[in-house]
């Protein structure tokens, strides 16, 4: 059950890559890929606390928060941030 800050603290430090794409949308943090991963990539994200959303085609991390899932698109409700970029700011 980590909070948004520890799980983008845990990628910076044990995932470089997968923070560099990271996405925080609400309180969750995606990451999506361009193209399919292999599994070594797959079962690292799954250790980590992610899981696939076949609907939003990307990982995510709910950060300890559960929420019902929504028909649209929550970036539109919530927002979004790309932490790699701030950090680059």
């Amino acid at each position: 059950m980590l909070e948004t800050d520890q799980v983008l603290s845990l990628l910076r430090r044990e995932a470089p890559r997968f923070f560099e794409l990271a996405e925080v949308v609400g309180k969750w943090v995606w990451i999506q890929f361009d193209d399919r991963q292999p599994s070594d990539v797959t079962s690292l994200l799954s250790e980590l606390g992610f899981h696939w959303n076949n609907r939003r085609q990307s990982w995510q991390h709910p950060c300890g928060r559960f929420t019902k899932g929504a028909n649209d698109d929550p970036r539109s409700r919530y927002g979004s941030r790309f932490p790699a970029d701030a950090k680059a700011a």
